[in-house]
Parts: C-alpha cells; sequence; structure tokens
C-alpha cells in the first residue's frame, strides 16, 4: 500500500508541477517577448505618462495595448498583479517530487554503489548541497561581476564552467538519471531564488517607495531595477537547459553512455543558444539586435553532433545467437531472481507484480520495454540483470510472450 501511495504522490505531484512551470516559463516567455517588441511611442501624452514602451496586439477577439514605464508609473489606477506564485508553486511542487521520488528512496534512485556507496543520508545531504551551493556561487558571480564593463560575458563564461563542472561532479557521484535531474534541479532552485530574493523585493521597494510619496535615491531606485531585469533574462535562459535536464531522465540512452556528463553539457548548451534566438530575434526585426541565426544554426548543430555521436553501432552478426524458444519457467526464473525484489509479494512499485503468470501477462509489454528497448530496469542494474537474461526476456516476448 506505501509503494501505491507513493505512485499516486508521485503522479500528482508530476502533474502540478507541470501546470505551474508551464505558467512560470510561459510568463517569462512573454515579458521577454514584450521586452524586446515594445517600442517608444512618439505620442507626447504617453510621453509625460513615462512610458518607454508601447504595442497593440490581438488575441481571442480582442484588442491589447501593453505599455512600460520605466521605473515606475506616477500612480496605478488599478490592482498591481504580482508575478511570482508561479515561480514558487512551481519550486515548491518540484522539490516535493523530487523528494518523494529521488529522496525518500535514495537507495534505489539517488545512489549506484558502482560509482559511490555511501548512506542514503550523506548522499540526500550531497544532493541537497548541489542545490545550495550553486544559487550562492551564481548569485556571487553576479553580484560581483554582472555591471561592470562586459560582465554579462564574464558572468556567462564563469557560469558555463560552473554548470560543466556540476555536469560533471553529479554523474561521478550519483545514478545517471538521478545526476541529470539534480543538475536542471540545481539551476530551477536558483531561477526560483531569483524571483524570491531579488527580483520581487527590489520591484516591492519601488512600489512602497511611489505609493508612499517618500524621495528615493534615484540610484538606489535604478539598481533594483536593473538588477531585476538582470535575473529576469539569466531565468529565460535558463530554462530551455532546465527543461532538457527534467525530461532527459526518460531516455536511458542519454544517462547510461560512458560520457553521460558531457551529453548534458552539450544538450543544455544547444538549449542556452537557442533560447538566445529567439531571445534576439524579436530585437532583429526592429532594428535593436544583430541577426541571431547563427545563434539557432550553432544550437542545432550542437544537437546534430550529439546525435551522430551517439548513434548505435551496427550489430555484428554472430553465429552464438540463440534462436531456441524460450519457456515461462526460463523467463520466470530470472523475473525471480531479478524483479521480485521491487514487484513481488510484498512490494509492488509502480503497482506492479510479476510473481503470478497472470501479473506477467498483464505487463508483458511493459517488461520487454523497460528490461530491453530503453534498458531502464532494473533501476541502475541494482540486480546485476546480465545481458544474456535481457536477450531472453526479448527472445520470449518476440515469440509471443507466453506464460503457459
Amino acid at each position: 500500500m506505501d509503494a501505491y501511495l507513493l505512485d499516486w504522490a508521485n503522479l500528482l505531484l508530476r502533474w502540478v508541477h507541470v501546470i505551474t512551470a508551464i505558467a512560470w516559463i510561459g510568463s517569462s516567455f512573454y515579458f521577454v517577448f514584450l521586452d524586446n517588441n515594445l517600442i517608444r511611442p512618439n505620442s507626447p501624452d504617453l510621453l509625460e505618462k513615462g512610458v518607454d514602451g508601447a504595442m497593440w496586439a490581438v488575441h481571442g477577439g480582442g484588442f491589447y495595448n501593453p505599455q512600460k514605464y520605466m521605473v515606475a508609473p506616477k500612480k496605478i489606477h488599478t490592482k498591481l498583479h504580482w508575478f511570482y506564485w508561479e515561480s514558487y508553486s512551481t519550486w515548491l511542487t518540484g522539490f516535493a517530487l523530487f523528494t518523494v521520488l529521488y529522496l525518500w528512496n535514495a537507495s534505489t534512485f539517488l545512489i549506484d554503489k558502482s560509482l559511490m556507496d555511501w548512506t542514503p543520508p550523506v548522499a540526500i545531504a550531497a544532493a541537497l548541497g548541489f542545490l545550495v551551493a550553486f544559487w550562492l556561487i551564481y548569485d556571487t558571480v553576479c553580484r560581483v561581476f554582472g555591471f561592470r564593463e562586459n560582465g554579462e560575458r564574464t558572468v556567462g563564461l564563469i557560469m558555463m564552467a560552473v554548470v560543466s563542472f556540476a555536469c560533471w561532479l553529479s554523474c561521478e557521484l550519483f545514478a545517471g538519471r538521478a545526476a541529470f535531474l539534480l543538475v536542471g534541479a540545481m539551476i530551477a532552485t536558483a531561477m526560483s531564488a531569483n524571483v524570491f530574493f531579488w527580483i520581487i523585493p527590489g520591484q516591492r521597494k519601488v512600489v512602497a517607495a511611489m505609493t508612499s510619496g517618500q524621495a528615493m535615491d534615484p540610484k538606489e531606485l535604478a539598481l533594483h531595477g536593473k538588477r531585476g531585469k538582470q535575473r529576469s533574462v539569466h531565468n529565460t535562459y535558463f530554462t530551455l537547459p532546465v527543461i532538457f535536464a527534467m525530461l532527459s531522465n526518460h531516455y536511458s540512452f542519454l544517462y547510461t553512455h560512458e560520457k553521460h556528463w558531457l551529453i548534458l553539457v552539450l544538450m543544455m548548451l544547444a538549449g542556452a543558444l537557442i533560447r538566445q534566438f529567439f531571445v534576439q530575434r524579436h530585437g532583429y526585426h526592429h532594428g535593436r539586435a544583430k541577426n541571431p541565426l547563427p545563434f539557432a544554426i550553432a544550437g542545432v548543430v550542437v544537437i546534430l553532433g550529439v546525435i551522430v555521436w551517439l548513434r548505435p553501432a551496427p550489430a555484428a552478426p554472430s553465429a552464438q545467437t540463440s534462436t531456441a524458444a524460450v519457456s515461462f519457467q526460463q523467463v520466470s526464473a530470472v523475473f525471480e531472481q531479478r524483479c521480485l525484489s521491487c514487484h513481488g509479494a510484498q512490494i509492488q512499485m509502480k503497482n506492479v507484480r510479476f510473481d503470478t503468470p497472470e501479473g506477467v501477462k498483464q505487463h508483458a509489454l511493459g517488461i520487454y520495454q523497460q528490461a530491453v528497448v530503453t534498458r531502464q530496469m532494473p533501476m541502475n542494474n541494482a540486480t546485476g540483470i546480465t545481458e544474456d537474461e535481457r536477450g531472453l526476456i526479448k527472445r520470449w516476448y518476440e515469440a509471443g510472450a507466453s506464460v503457459r
């Protein structure tokens, strides 16, 4: 029953996490789009009000006229909407999902004893350390270098090196699937921390100064806006790399590769390059940026390079390949030794049992897909299934998956 309830918690948390992430990423993309499409108006009344950019848009049968004020308008006539719960709820649901799936089952999902044979509490502490350490390093780099000459380029190069090192280190310490997710989680943590520690507090100070009527140092006021803009832009570049890291745990050919850390680095770099194309594309149309097409081309080339690199080698014909029929008794012996610790009478992970012919018949396709095609099971090959045993399951399934 406990495993069954954990599966439901996993499903529901994943569902909510995806929904809130869509809301957060959607609003982030939209405001980056606005920043690159709002054009300084010529109308004297708008300029007098402090409008620095405006545009017209049509959607769903209505016309919209978003306007951007530098620093703050003189007066806000309607309710002010704050965009922060999308970020907070995404992080909270994501961390809850990470806890339920990886931290709660650290010995199964987080630890690969062939890499690091440590206890679950130590592995959990190390994983959480990644989240904290990355935020502290990133925040320090932004504060030290962010507003210097060519500061953003310096920040980008340093953080590229930091992320690459984190990819390598996580893959050296944790199971491949968990390592990929952990790198995505640490970057996502920094994204949400940007909102929590800098973007929203700075905006609140600006609004408080505006509504109270008290004079505020113009330099301090400008700094809040400048820092908020900086961290928002960083967040949009982080987005595609984080999404790739989160999705990659469904594709074992990525995280089981000998150089899986390098795959993660290259694919995250490709995501950032492609995001740069979309960010600059709107500004290019208005003459405010150079042609961004090289960024898209570079990102696609990196992805194609990874695809070619990872292509499977042609299978060499072997005279030793067995074509003999496989009985249910033969695969049952494999299931008993390699699978029943998680899918037996005592524990039914994913509500799946292989200890009866009926259970095996019901899940035959899933067994074939997970053990033979994707090779995701057993998780981290904790039970030591052999290539011959995987081949046995393959021949049994392709012959009709008989349970007699």
